[in-house]
This record gives C-alpha cells, structure tokens and sequence, in this order.
C-alpha cells in the first residue's frame, strides 16, 4: 500500500514540475489538462505525507519500547496503542482512496431523458426527473445547456437532451442510466387510481476528440434532414450526422441540435460510447467470475429505481434502497441515492477485485 502511495506522490510531483514548464504553461489546453491531474492528486499527496510521518511516529515509539526505564516504555507503549489505532483507521482510509478510479468521472455528460409506458404520464414524470436532476444541477454549481426539448402534450417531456459542465459530473451521475418507475395517480385519472408509469434516462460522458481512437478512414459520414414537429429550420438545412465504424458495423446518428457541428460531435460521442459498451461486454464476459458493475452497461431496459409517491417512497433496486423522502429527493436531494450507490460500489470492488484493473 505505501508503495502504490509514493508512486502517486512521485506522479503529483512530476506534474507540480510540469506546471512551472514554459512550455506547458503556454499550450493552454496542454496546461489545463495537468492542473487537473495534479489538483486530482494532491488529496492523495497529503495523505501520503501523513502516513508516512505517522509510520515515522511508530517507528520512534518501538524503539522507545526498548528503553530500560520503566516510566520511558510506559509512555512509549501509551504512545504506540494511540498510534497504531490511527493506522487502522488510516489504512481503512488509504484502501478506499486506492480503489481504482473510474477514468471518466471528471468528464462532462450528455443527459438524455425519455417518457416510456404511460402515455401522457410518462411524459410528465419525464419533466419531473429532469426538473429533480436540475435542482441537483444547480446545487453542485454545474452548468447545463439544452440540446433538444420535445414537449409531451400533457406537460413535461417527451425527450430532452442537456449537456452538462463542471466537476466529476460523470462520476455523481453514471449511476442513473436505465429506466426510472413511477407509481402515483396521474392528473389525467378521475378515479383516484394508481398507475404506474416509467422514463428512461440515459447518462454519456462528454469525450475530448482526442479521447476518441478512432482513425478518419474507418468512419463512415452522412448527413440528413432532420425530421420535427415543424417550424422554419425542419426540412431545410442537412443538420442531422450519422458515422459508421466501418469495421464493426456500429452506426450513431444525431438530430439534437440545429447545428450540423453540433450533431457531428454528438453522433461521434454516440458512437464512441457504443464501441466503448461492446468493448466493456467482452471483457466482462471474459471476467464473469467478477463482480458486475453497478454501472453496468447502462441499458434503459434495467429498472433501477420506483418513485412511488403515495408512500413517500423511493426504491433503488440495484442495492435494495430504500428511502421515506421522495418528496425531498425529487426535489434534487439525490446525494444520498449518489453516496449510497458508490459505497456498494466501491465495497463490491474491493471484495471482489475490479476487472477494468487486473
């Protein structure tokens, strides 16, 4: 353990180093890149110098065990209970810290949101899970532009699309991919009953270009008229993008966004994520003695979560879940849902090994 510290100690003093290159520091995005790594390491950096003081500590008061006189070893065996209680606590800490870090938590996302079952139902509880995700938005001061909205007759949403930017979006949002259950009377019903409707959301990290190793000439490019409900731009500018990887048959298609630039950055996202969730099923098809991510692979037909608001009740059903405060939750207090879910997540890893390390 003290050893994977120090090499990340090494790594953040390589990066302090580069920080004050001439040549760094004028590539601005060069520069941005590694004062996020190095930012993203100075936790560790801290720890590591408290633990390696503290192991000193240690080290000190078992010589003084060795003193002849009686007052001396007392203290020094006073002094080493206190100690080696702070290491236990300590390697609890470092464990968790070492988990090894998903590498897309610190990306941007693509949010998605669909009604599914339910009619006009479904849409309304579409707006109410993006209104919830907004307020949560907007209380982690991250910052979000929509990409495409299709309202829902009734209210709500029948899809809409949001980019959104700040720290470790990814990371507070992977886990909501999948298909959200609703169960309330809708406004619609005049007989006071129960139904049970469902939307999906859909979670994509936000991949720099040169994240994608995709080379040119394995692309395939189209573009399209977007089809809409009307208006001026529908119909008369070729905006919509499709690419084709080539060599796996794997397509991805935009129409999100009025701008044609816009919809070739989403489609290659799209299609990169896709390349990413086949690539991610074999090798945990390779490692099925392993444990399966809570992540998974983010199919909308995974019900993860019931809204069920007669009982003020929300269930998350990938780690049994459940919580009397949907009132508050849907009203963006879903950082406990958030901190639930990666504890399970990171004890799973820890007890079984992480496949995405070995």
């Amino acid at each position: 353990m003290l050893q994977k510290l120090e090499a990340i100690y090494h790594r953040f003093l390589t990066l302090e180093e580069q920080l004050s290159d001439p040549e760094i520091v004028t590539d601005i995005k060069r520069f941005t890149k590694i004062n996020k790594d190095y930012k993203g390491l100075s936790g560790m950096a801290t720890i590591y110098l408290k633990y390696k003081e503290l192991l000193g500590n240690i080290e000190t008061a078992e010589l003084m065990l060795q003193d002849d006189d009686p007052e001396m070893k007392e203290m020094a065996k006073m002094e080493l209970d206190g100690l080696s209680s702070q290491k236990e606590e300590m390697d609890e800490e470092i464990k968790v810290l070492l988990i090894p870090k998903d590498p897309n938590d610190d990306k941007d996302i693509i949010l998605e949101i669909r009604s599914g079952t339910g009619g006009d139902e479904a849409s309304i509880f579409a707006g109410d899970l993006f209104r919830m995700y907004s307020k949560f938005i907007e209380e982690k001061s991250m910052k979000m532009e929509i990409l495409d909205i299709n309202e829902g007759t009734a209210g709500g949403y029948n899809k809409i699309v949001a980019e959104v930017f700040g720290n470790n979006v990814y990371g507070q949002f992977k886990f909501e991919s999948g298909a959200h259950r609703v169960q309330r009377v809708p406004k619609t019903e005049s007989q006071g009953r129960v139904h049970t409707s469902a939307a999906t959301v859909a979670i994509m990290p936000k991949f720099e270009l040169e994240d994608i190793n995709i080379r040119k000439d394995e692309l395939r490019t189209d573009t399209f008229r977007a089809s809409g409900a009307g208006g001026q731009h529908v119909n008369k500018t070729e905006s919509g993008v499709r690419f084709t990887h080539i060599p796996t048959g794997i397509a991805a298609e935009s129409t999100d966004s009025r701008s044609q630039h816009k919809n070739r950055e989403i489609a290659l996202q799209r299609l990169y994520q896709k390349i990413q969730e086949v690539r991610m099923a074999k090798a945990e098809s390779e490692h099925s003695s392993k444990r399966k991510s809570l992540v998974g692979s983010g199919d909308r037909s995974d019900k993860i979560r019931t809204y069920n608001y007669p009982q003020n009740r929300m269930t998350d059903h990938r780690i049994n879940l459940t919580m009397y405060s949907l009132d508050k939750i849907i009203d963006g207090d879903i950082q406990g849902i958030i901190d639930a879910l990666q504890m399970a997540e990171n004890a799973s890893k820890m007890q079984e090994g992480d496949p995405a390390s070995t």
